[in-house]
């Protein structure tokens, strides 16, 4: 707040009693879940908090691809209470903690030294401006879109308003999340008609009378919305809805959602020789290596990528008509799989993901200016090539 200094004739900035409060750990899991949100990871995975205490004030973070004992012990160096993670570093149940295994033993010094892990992972690859998007901002492809869009991630809002009251409850309906289609935002449907009602003795009615059958003239308002917004959407439309009792259905829609899914495939802003665009590859991902299946494309013009393990999206990239496909962990067998109709780069599993750290550092930096943020210094890469 600014006051006056009547003597002085100074105006002296006072900084608001808000900009003293902590940031809890708990504050940066629930911003990173707005953008990378927790429904959207494989069943198999297992992100989100793993190890401590959400409502701990954050002293400082470090951000890594993996959480090893190395980056444990760079994060006890550095004061830093929370570690976020790409990569789980407990992908299964354990049933001891003894120490006899690298999990065990991060595990145990994290807990020894109250320090959180957290892991965004799968949920960070499936959203459109994630990890895909990352590696396709870097090797400059132009318009990319997911490349196997998810399906069951949507549902669809039908409720009935007043049609004075239809504009105010919409506004308060697509600022919590509903209306959103592609690049077009505020997205609605509506048809005029008759709603009836009759209020009982014990109701209270916004409109009409109590014993008396009342005619007003609604709408009939439908909505789309992601499904992991359903308690803010209904939360939003009980506040914001005139009546005592809202009539309201849900429909749970089998629609691809093309903002999730996996995979990413775009096209270079002008095409580039196969031999070329090898070389542009391994200076842009910073790789010594890219093992590939036979440069059966003069030209390379549409790139499909996958960070990590992608080999299972293969046949999409395929199907699109990509001239190379970039990815991690391909399998001998799974070269052949190519076929002489695509061009299979294997640029491994760390180097394709190895961007993340600075998605997932911008993501905070943006929201959280007054927090410390550090990259690891640690290789956590566990393959090496003499």
């Amino acid at each position: 707040m600014y006051w006056h200094d009547q003597n002085a004739e100074l105006i002296i900035f006072e900084p608001p009693q808000s900009s003293t409060i902590m940031t809890k750990i708990k504050d940066i899991i629930q911003y990173l879940e707005t953008f990378a949100p927790p429904s959207y990871q494989e069943d198999y995975d297992n992100s989100g908090l793993i190890i401590g205490n959400q409502l701990n004030d954050l002293t400082a973070a470090i951000i890594a691809l993996d959480c090893t004992e190395e980056v444990v012990d760079e994060a006890i160096k550095k004061k830093c209470n929370l570690i976020i993670a790409h990569h789980p570093i407990i992908f299964r149940g354990l049933k001891k903690l003894t120490g006899k295994s690298y999990i065990e033993r991060t595990a145990i010094k994290a807990i020894k030294h109250d320090i959180a892990i957290y892991a965004i992972h799968t949920n960070l690859d499936h959203v459109a401006k994630g990890v895909n998007k990352q590696i396709a901002d870097k090797l400059g492809l132009v318009q990319p879109k997911i490349l196997r869009p998810k399906t069951n991630t949507l549902q669809q809002l039908t409720t009935y308003i007043p049609i004075e009251n239809t504009q105010e409850v919409l506004a308060k309906l697509h600022e919590a999340g509903a209306g959103m289609i592609g690049n077009y935002q505020n997205c609605s449907f509506r048809t005029a008609g008759t709603g009836t009602f009759l209020p009982s003795e014990n109701a209270k009615p916004t409109i009409g009378a109590v014993g008396k059958i009342e005619e007003v003239n609604e709408n009939r308002v439908e909505v789309i919305f992601p499904a992991y917004l359903k308690s803010k959407i209904l939360q939003t439309l009980f506040e914001a809805h005139p009546y005592e009792e809202v009539a309201f259905y849900l429909h749970d829609l089998a629609n691809q959602n093309n903002e999730v899914g996996s995979g990413m495939i775009g096209d270079l802003p002008k095409p580039m020789e196969s031999e070329q665009f090898i070389h542009h590859l391994k200076k842009i991902m910073n790789v010594k290596v890219v093992r590939h299946t036979a440069l059966v494309k003069n030209k390379i013009s549409k790139v499909a990528l996958c960070g990590g393990s992608g080999s299972f999206l293969l046949s999409d990239a395929i199907a699109q008509g990509a001239d190379m496909f970039i990815s991690g962990d391909f399998k001998y067998h799974e070269f052949f799989d190519a076929d002489g109709r695509i061009i299979i780069a294997d640029i491994g599993h760390y180097e394709s993901e190895q961007f993340t750290k600075e998605l997932i550092y911008n993501n905070i930096s943006e929201k959280f200016a007054n927090i410390a943020l550090h990259f690891t210094g640690v290789n956590t890469n566990p393959i090496f090539y003499a």
